[in-house]
């Protein structure tokens, strides 16, 4: 599929970045070229170390901020497919740097478009997050506009064949500034700080989120939002599973979090289809034959109503599956 083709990442030195830099130059080593896009310098240096140019020819690393839209158009140049992960994602810090969170998450999915409507980019894949849905902080409602400018893109493209797509998933196990890290951090000091005991999240591993973005690059027919099936966890057993011996110091939910998370409301059954792997949501005017859609994909649709909250899961994970997975994805010298 990536034979000869030039990808660029944006935020491409994050945590998903950095897994889909190393998934692709192990599965497509036929690869023109891969551009790693951030404006964080040092993190740029330090992957740099690890993808050296005598060994990963491919590999470019570009200092640049998806603000600018002058210097995406530039990046962008003999690119064939973006993935755009660069965003402010902490909640809390969204809520008291509102302006930054806008001006990146936001504009810079405007810039993203612009740019690549502006040259001979293919496809675009853009990162989304359950907090996108029904959103009551400033970063998810940042994301949610952000989607809907990607979906809408579709429209505006002209004969442009570019497609344009969106991938929405939950927390990533292990990724920076996640739950888990932080849980194994704190169990140093003898005590694990819980926001509220009730608290639900959905659960994906980093490779979970990498095999999405390459399903949606290879499969998009343009403005989807692809969902995956996944479980869900309670956050006391993830303190349960990380330190069993610490005591849980209740703190209180912060500004803008949720109890449960969504990825698919009620309002959206209407647009919902299953795909098997995973849910899709389409545009409610897509620019393509639904039918002949529906017939590639052997897609079902949902039934009116039907909602995917990380509260009402049926799928969960457990203690055990918990501490498996750690071991797995996020520390393998994990020890309890």
């Amino acid at each position: 599929m990536l034979d000869n083709k030039a990808i660029l990442i944006t935020g491409g030195t994050g945590s998903l970045g950095k897994a889909l830099t190393s998934h692709i130059l192990k599965k497509f080593p036929g690869i023109r070229k891969l551009i790693i896009l951030s404006r964080d310098e040092q993190k740029q240096f330090q992957m740099a170390q690890e993808y050296p140019q005598s060994k990963y020819p491919q590999i470019r690393f570009l200092l640049g901020d998806v603000r600018d839209e002058a210097r995406l158009v530039r990046a962008f140049q003999g690119v064939d497919y973006v993935i755009h992960a660069a965003a402010m994602k902490h909640v809390h810090l969204a809520e008291y740097n509102p302006d930054e969170c806008i001006k990146t998450n936001i504009g810079g999915a405007q810039n993203v478009i612009h740019a690549a409507l502006q040259t001979n980019v293919q496809g675009v894949v853009a990162l989304s997050t359950d907090k996108a849905c029904a959103p009551i902080n400033l970063y998810g409602a940042t994301k949610l506009t952000s989607d809907k400018l990607f979906v809408a893109a579709n429209n505006i493209k002209g004969f442009n064949p570019i497609k344009f797509s969106v991938v929405r998933y939950g927390n990533v196990m292990g990724s920076n500034g996640s739950v888990i890290p932080f849980f194994i951090n704190k169990k140093k000091e003898g005590k694990l700080p819980i926001t509220d005991v009730s608290m639900t999240r959905f659960n994906i591993s980093l490779q979970g989120g990498v095999d999405m973005v390459m399903h949606a690059m290879e499969h998009a027919w343009g403005g989807e939002i692809f969902i995956p099936k996944i479980p869900s966890y309670k956050i006391t057993d993830v303190a349960q599973a990380v330190a069993p011996q610490c005591p849980i110091e209740v703190v209180g939910i912060r500004p803008g979090e949720k109890i449960h998370e969504e990825m698919i409301t009620a309002s959206d059954s209407f647009y919902t289809y299953d795909l098997g792997k995973y849910y899709t949501i389409l545009p409610s005017v897509p620019n393509f034959k639904l039918e002949e859609f529906l017939n590639h994909f052997n897609a079902v649709k949902v039934e009116e109503g039907f909602n995917y909250n990380s509260g009402s899961n049926e799928d969960w994970e457990t203690v055990d599956t918990l501490r498996s997975l750690i071991k797995e994805h996020v520390d393998t010298n994990f020890e309890v």
